[in-house]
C-alpha cells in the first residue's frame, strides 16, 4: 500500500518523466528502501486497474486527472458510445464512432477529455484497460462459417467464431471468449448454455453477461475446504464466551448463511442488546485466495431460483454460518440501552457464541401479533417480546430523527416441481423483520462512530443528500398532483423528504409518489469518508453485520480486530489502511451496482416467461414513469411493461418532464395514472413487456 500511494504521489507531479522506466523504479528504491521487484509488480497493477497511463512515451499520468477519466463503455447498436465514469454522478461522456478504439459494451476504459460544453462531454478511449473478454449469444451459421449474434444488443456486430472452442449448432446460447487483434473480435465457444427459446438458458446468459459465476477457481476452493470446520480451543483464547447466553438467529426460513443473531436482556436500568457477527475475518486473511476473489466478487448475489455467494459454501453454509447449537467465533457489538432506545455505552469484542435457535421472520412474527408458534420460537417468546418492545422505540426515534422508510415492496417468485415460475407477488415486510433490520442498524450506527472518532481508517456506507434540481423536479410533480408542498429549503435535510413522504401517505398513489421520491436521490456507495447517510438520518453509518455476503462488511471486521489486537496503529499502517479502503469501496460500489443490475434482469426474465401466455389479458395498474416514447405501466404483481407512444390514443404527445406527464391534443398521462391495459407481447429473449391502452380507472 505505501509504495502505492508514493508512486501515485510522484505521477501527480506533472513535471515527471522518465526516459526509462528503470530510471523511476531505482529512484523509488534507493530513496524509500524498498525492494525494486515490489515496486516493479506495484507500478504494473496500477496499469492493470486503469489508475496510471502511459499519456505519451516515458510520461505517466494518474487517472483520473484533468484531461483524462476512467469507467466503463456503453455502447449502442448505432455505433456510438459513452464512457460512464466510475462512481461519479456526473454525465456520460458522448464517445463518437471512430474514436472508440475497439471498445465494446462492458469494457473498462480511459478515456481523453476533447471537448466540453457545460455538463456535456465528448472524448476518445485512448486504451482499454480491462476489456470483456466473454459475450453471450446466438449461434448463427453462414455457409461454412459460425457466428453469434450477442444477447447484448448494445454490441452492433456479429463474432465470428474460430477453431479451437465447443463444437456447436445453429440456435444455441453459448457463451464466447473473445479474441481481439486490431479491434478486430473473434471468438471461440467456452460454455453451451442451452438453446435459444430455453428460459433458463437465458437466465444463466444474463448471469454471464455480467460476468458471474456459480463456480469457484480450483485453488480457491483449495483454501476453503482447508479450513477447519470447528472450532478449537485455541480459537476461544482470548475472547468473551457467550455460548451459555440466550442467543439466536431470525431469518428466512431458506437461509443458509446466517451470520447475524441477537440477544437481550433487561437490567435495572435499561437493557442489554448484543449483535453477533460472524467473525468471517478470522478465516479470510488480507491477501489470501479466498480473500482475492471475495474482493473482485465484491457481494453475493441473489436470484428467484439461485445464490451466487461471495465465499464458498464451506464458510457461508459452513464454518461461518451461526448455525443453531454450534459453537461459533463472533465479532459482537454489545450496546446498553436506556428505556427508550438509546445506547449508552458499547463494547465491541472478539467473542463466541452457540446460537440456542435458528428462527423465522414469520413465526417470530406470530410471537409479536400474541399467536401462537411453533415450539422454538415460544421458547424465547419473553426475549423476543423485549426486543419488540424496544425496536417500536427505537422506530419512534427513526422517524423523530428524519429517517425515511418508503415501504416499497419486493418480489417473491413461486416455483413449479419443474424449476418454472408459476406466480409472483409482492413480498411482505413485517414487523419481525423491521425488529432485525432496527438491531442491525444500531449495531452499524454505533461500530460507525466508533471508529469515526478514532480517527482511524475505515469504510463506510454512505448516502448524500439529493441535489436541489431533483427535489425541484419532486415538488412540482407533487404539484401536479394537487399537493400543496413546503418551500424548499437552503439545505435539503430528510426532515423536509420525510415532510413530502407525510404528505402523501395514505393515498391511492402513494406507492407511487415513493418511488419517484426515492428515484430523485443519490444512490448509496462505499467510502473511507464518513458522509453521512442521508436516507436514514444518520451521521455515521457502515456496513458490519453481514461479512459473509458483502466485501465491505468483511473489511471493517478486520481493521477492527487488527485495532483489538494491537491498540494504536502507527502512521504507516494508518496511510496503508485508508489506501486499501478507498480501493475497496471503489471496487465494492461497482460490484454492487453489477450485481443490482443482473438480479433486476432476472427478474424481468422471469416476470416475462410468466407472463408470454396471457397475451389478451386485460390488467388494472398504474403508471410507473413517462418517456418520449411511451409510458411504463406497473401491475399490483409488480410487472412493467409499456405502452408506445404511437399506440396511445391521441396524437400530437409532448414530454413534460418535472410534472411527469405525457400530454397529448385531447389527453394526458401522468405518474401515479390508474389505468386498464390490455397485454400485447412478452419476451423473453429481450425482458420486454407491451401493453396497450384500454381506459383510465377513476
Amino acid at each position: 500500500m505505501q509504495t502505492k500511494k508514493i508512486i501515485i504521489d510522484l505521477l501527480e507531479k506533472d513535471s515527471l518523466a522518465y526516459k526509462k522506466l528503470n530510471n523511476l523504479f531505482c529512484f523509488i528504491s534507493d530513496t524509500y528502501k524498498i525492494n525494486i521487484e515490489e515496486i516493479k509488480k506495484t507500478f504494473n497493477n496500477l496499469i492493470k486497474d486503469g489508475q496510471i497511463f502511459e499519456e505519451r512515451k516515458g510520461k505517466y499520468i494518474v487517472v483520473p486527472s484533468e484531461n483524462y477519466v476512467k469507467g466503463t463503455f456503453i455502447g449502442n447498436a448505432k455505433g456510438f458510445g459513452f464512457c460512464q465514469i466510475d462512481n461519479s454522478d456526473k454525465e456520460d461522456i458522448f464517445i463518437p464512432a471512430n474514436m472508440q478504439k475497439g471498445a465494446i459494451d462492458g469494457d473498462k476504459i480511459i478515456v481523453k477529455i476533447l471537448s466540453k460544453n457545460g455538463d456535456e462531454c465528448d472524448g476518445e478511449v485512448v486504451k482499454i484497460y480491462k476489456p470483456i473478454n466473454l459475450i453471450t449469444g446466438i449461434v448463427e451459421k453462414k455457409g461454412s462459417n459460425y457466428f453469434v449474434e450477442p444477447d447484448n444488443t448494445r454490441i452492433p456486430f456479429k463474432v465470428l467464431l474460430i477453431k479451437g472452442g465447443l463444437k456447436v449448432e445453429a440456435e444455441d446460447r453459448a457463451v464466447i471468449s473473445l479474441t481481439r487483434h486490431n479491434e478486430k473480435i473473434t471468438g471461440i465457444v467456452k460454455e453451451i448454455l442451452g438453446k435459444r427459446d430455453d428460459v433458463k438458458a437465458c437466465e444463466l446468459a444474463i448471469i454471464r453477461d455480467h460476468q458471474l459465476y456459480e463456480t469457484f477457481p480450483e485453488d480457491v476452493l483449495k483454501e476453503a475446504q482447508n479450513i477447519n470446520q470447528h472450532i478449537t480451543a485455541e480459537q476461544k483464547v482470548g475472547r468473551l464466551d457467550l455460548t451459555d447466553k440466550v442467543i439466536f438467529t431470525i431469518d428466512g426460513e431458506d437461509a443458509k448463511d446466517l451470520d447475524d443473531a441477537v440477544s437481550m436482556e433487561k437490567i435495572e436500568d435499561g437493557y442489554i442488546l448484543g449483535v453477533h457477527i460472524a467473525d468471517v475475518g478470522e478465516y479470510v486473511k488480507y491477501d489470501s485466495l479466498l480473500d482475492g476473489e471475495a474482493f473482485n466478487r465484491g457481494t453475493s448475489v441473489y436470484f428467484p431460483t439461485s445464490v451466487l455467494p461471495m465465499l464458498p459454501k464451506e464458510l457461508s453454509n459452513g464454518i461461518c454460518s451461526l448455525n443453531e447449537n454450534e459453537e461459533r467465533l463472533t465479532l459482537s457489538c454489545i450496546m446498553t440501552l436506556d428505556e427508550d432506545g438509546n445506547v449508552k455505552k458499547h463494547e465491541i469484542c472478539e467473542s463466541v457464541i452457540k446460537s440456542c435457535a435458528r428462527l423465522n421472520y414469520t413465526n417470530v412474527y406470530k410471537v409479536l401479533c400474541g399467536e401462537q408458534a411453533d415450539e422454538k420460537t415460544e421458547s424465547v417468546k419473553d426475549e423476543l417480546l423485549l426486543m419488540y418492545k424496544i425496536s417500536k422505540k427505537i422506530q419512534e426515534k427513526k422517524i423523530q430523527d428524519g429517517s425515511l422508510d418508503f415501504e416499497i415492496p419486493e418480489v417473491q417468485f413461486t416455483f413449479d416441481e419443474k424449476g418454472m415460475v408459476n406466480g409472483f407477488e409482492k413480498r411482505e415486510r413485517n414487523d419481525a423483520h423491521r425488529l432485525i433490520e432496527d438491531f442491525m442498524v444500531l449495531a452499524n450506527q454505533t461500530v460507525a462512530k466508533e471508529y469515526c472518532d478514532k480517527e482511524i481508517p475505515f469504510l463506510y456506507r454512505v448516502h448524500e443528500s439529493p441535489r436541489k434540481e431533483k427535489v425541484i423536479n419532486v415538488c412540482e410533480y407533487l404539484k401536479g398532483l394537487g399537493i400543496k408542498v413546503p418551500q424548499i429549503p437552503q439545505n435539503i435535510t430528510p426532515d423536509y423528504y420525510q415532510d413530502l413522504i407525510k404528505l402523501c401517505s395514505g393515498q391511492s398513489y402513494t406507492e407511487t409518489v415513493n418511488k419517484v421520491i426515492l428515484r430523485s436521490m443519490q444512490k448509496a456507495r462505499y467510502t473511507n469518508q464518513c458522509l453521512g447517510h442521508f436516507g436514514l438520518a444518520l451521521k455515521y453509518y457502515c456496513h458490519f453485520t453481514s461479512p459473509i455476503r458483502r466485501y465491505p462488511d468483511l473489511t471493517i471486521h478486520r481493521i477492527i480486530k487488527e485495532v483489538l489486537h494491537k491498540g494504536n496503529l502507527s502512521e504507516t499502517r494508518k496511510e496503508e489502511l485508508d489506501n486499501f479502503t478507498f480501493e475497496a469501496g471503489e471496487q465494492s460500489s461497482l460490484t454492487e451496482k453489477n450485481a443490482d443490475k443482473c438480479e433486476r434482469e432476472v427478474d424481468d426474465l422471469w416476470k416475462a416467461y410468466f407472463m408470454r401466455d396471457k397475451i389478451g389479458e386485460e390488467f388494472e395498474g398504474v403508471i410507473s414513469s413517462v418517456t418520449n416514447f411511451g409510458v411504463f405501466v406497473e401491475l399490483p404483481n409488480t410487472v412493467e411493461g409499456l405502452i408506445k407512444v404511437e399506440d396511445l390514443p391521441d396524437q400530437g404527445f409532448l414530454l413534460f418532464e418535472k410534472q411527469l406527464k405525457l400530454k397529448g391534443q385531447k389527453m394526458s398521462f401522468s405518474v401515479g395514472d390508474k389505468i386498464k391495459v390490455k397485454l400485447v407481447a412478452s419476451n423473453i429473449f429481450t425482458r420486454k413487456i407491451d401493453f396497450e391502452f384500454v381506459s383510465f380507472i377513476k
